[in-house]
């Protein structure tokens, strides 16, 4: 029908007036292989199971009581300093002993040194997480150190489109490097927008892989959204990875709700030597989307066919107020949740390399010291709170 896709001339005249951040729609032979795709039906991509993606009607009203309430918006944050750690640079030019190094950055950034080679997934170095660099969630502690100091990275692994996922600053600085990037499908057209050359990106579709400085990365499925505009069009996909080496395995959920696919995962990819699974920015008001940390620790279990094996990382926490709940309460619940299930896992500051297969992983409660008073973040409210992305990706 004329006019409905992307690519319409009136969507065409638009995209001019908007912000770079927003990035691109996809168009041409993109936009026909999107159209292709298993994945997508009735105008939009779907989710592996049906998914709400944001409060409505009276439950936005309910949840913006919550929200913006004083004393709610005072525990959402750290007090003080967040302990970051302090000799990355000089622990990172150092091999990891095992073959297989993980960095937590902070939120959702991770790089891991998988045998020999570098993937850096979702870089955020930006200030905020959003379009504007006036207003959207700023960062809560600094970056453990700069994007450029970090040296050459094999490749950058993108889960899906979000601010807080996919930052310009940070793509338009490694587009300037050698590395090349893994996307899901439809998100190439933001990196080309921003300067990254089409033969520098490997853009996937669920269970497509691709082989990268020997390395395989296949994108998995989660179950969550998209988009950068004021209008969510659905034209982009989203993706939980898994990656390969010759030794080791790793996977990195990007954002996702819980569902039973995460069993298929770790049958066809895993067990692996570490998982990165998103513990924060969760709520009643949108259980599909983003997982509780008891919901973390399901599929992580899920992932290593129902063994407490390997190492689990908490990503998704600590570095953005997205959500109405207090600021440390995903790492208390983590905590907990793994010591029920007798799983190990691995709490290091921002910035602080580990190796997931060593005999010790971190696992010192840094966070107590910046978490508000009295609770020091040990909330009671269950695994409830929480807002998605900043207000144009809701």
């Amino acid at each position: 029908m004329t006019g409905t896709g992307p690519h319409n001339p009136l969507r065409t005249r638009l995209r001019a007036l908007r912000p770079a951040a927003f990035g691109a729609d996809p168009s041409g032979e993109r936009w026909e292989r999107i159209k292709r795709s298993p994945n997508f039906s009735d105008g939009v991509f779907q989710n592996p199971v049906g998914a709400r993606t944001r409060p409505s009607g009276g439950s936005m009203i309910e949840f913006a009581k919550i929200y913006f309430r004083k004393e709610a918006r005072a525990r959402r944050s750290p007090v003080g300093l967040v302990p970051l750690h302090t000799t990355t640079l000089a622990d990172l030019a150092r091999e990891p002993a095992s073959g297989l190094r993980l960095t937590w950055m902070g939120h959702s950034s991770v790089l891991a040194e998988i045998d020999g080679r570098r993937v850096l997934f979702d870089p955020v170095w930006g200030e905020r997480c959003s379009p504007f660099p006036f207003a959207g969630p700023k960062r809560l502690h600094p970056v453990p150190v700069p994007l450029a100091a970090l040296g050459p990275v094999d490749v950058v692994v993108i889960s899906h489109d979000h601010y807080d996922h996919l930052d310009l600053p940070s793509i338009r600085a490694l587009a300037s490097t050698d590395t090349v990037f893994a996307v899901p499908l439809g998100v190439g057209a933001h990196l080309e927008h921003w300067g990254v050359p089409a033969d520098r990106l490997h853009e996937l579709d669920w269970n497509e892989s691709a082989q990268v400085a020997g390395l395989r990365l296949t994108a998995t499925p989660a179950r969550h959204f998209c988009g950068r505009g004021i209008r969510n069009q659905q034209h982009t996909l989203w993706a939980s990875w898994a990656v390969a080496g010759p030794e080791h395995r790793v996977y990195h959920s990007g954002d996702t709700g819980y569902f039973p696919g995460f069993k298929d995962i770790g049958a066809e990819h895993g067990p692996f030597d570490a998982t990165m699974i998103q513990i924060g920015a969760y709520s009643e008001y949108w259980p599909d989307i983003h997982m509780t940390p008891a919901e973390g620790m399901r599929a992580h279990l899920d992932l290593q066919g129902g063994e407490p094996s390997g190492a689990m990382l908490p990503i998704h926490w600590g570095t953005f107020n997205l959500a109405p709940h207090p600021w440390a309460e995903p790492g208390e619940h983590t905590v907990a949740a793994a010591a029920a299930e007798g799983a190990p896992v691995a709490l290091p500051r921002p910035g602080e390399p580990f190796e997931p297969t060593a005999e010790r992983v971190p696992s010192e409660l840094w966070w107590r010291a910046a978490a508000p008073a009295p609770a020091q973040g040990r909330a009671t409210s269950g695994d409830k709170g929480s807002s998605p992305e900043v207000a144009p990706t809701a």
